[in-house]
């Protein structure tokens, strides 16, 4: 890679797991971090794959950058099974937006007719992970408290009959993924908003 690219690539403070190859080639142009192929579901029979996981999310904390389609949902998932729950909270939940498309290289678009991580322009990429540039966690935690599973309840977001309703709402206005649950929604809003941000977001400020 010329220095001139290496120089823009953003230096990430996480090891990044993604679902296969096309889509480490297209992240390796744009992040300076430790990329995991899950290979797909071979995840699932890989026991040197997870090891090697567990090992980067103790050492150095994960970014999950699967599809947005039900096979990086539980690809995802499963990542989460893999892991002792006390290290649950050095999984960082990337989710890319759900873009109608296909990729160059596919004759046929994907079953839910959307871009995968190796379609999505990387200008959007660069956005989505920035927040874990390094250093950028750090000053983002110092700079306000983090949304909680109280708050969430307490906007109506989690523990009521149309909460679903909002969460579909929420992310439709702020261009999320669709069918997050309420935990995933939570972890993703800490990754993008300190409190504050999101309060005056949702016209709470």
């Amino acid at each position: 890679m010329p220095e001139s690219e290496k120089d823009n690539r953003i230096k990430l403070s996480r090891a990044v797991v993604v679902e296969g190859k096309y889509d480490k080639i297209k992240l390796s142009a744009l992040v300076d971090a430790v990329i995991i192929v899950t290979n797909g579901f071979r995840i699932y029979k890989d026991s040197e794959l997870c090891r090697l996981i567990r090992t980067y999310a103790e050492k150095q904390g994960l970014i999950v950058l699967t599809d947005s389609d039900a096979a990086g949902r539980q690809i995802r998932a499963h990542i989460k099974t893999i892991l002792p729950k006390e290290l649950h909270s050095r999984i960082a939940s990337v989710h890319i937006p759900q873009i109608k498309g296909k990729e160059r290289r596919k004759n046929e678009p994907s079953k839910e007719g959307t871009l995968g991580v190796e379609g999505i322009p990387a200008d959007i990429l660069r956005e989505l992970l920035a927040s874990y540039e390094v250093g950028a966690e750090q000053r983002r935690d110092a700079a306000g408290e983090r949304i909680t599973k109280n708050d969430m309840y307490g906007y109506g977001l989690s523990g009521g009959a149309d909460s679903s309703e909002k969460r579909a709402a929420l992310a439709e206005r702020l261009g999320l993924p669709q069918g997050l649950s309420a935990k995933a929604l939570l972890d993703l809003l800490n990754t993008l908003y300190t409190k504050q941000q999101f309060e005056e977001l949702i016209g709470r400020r």
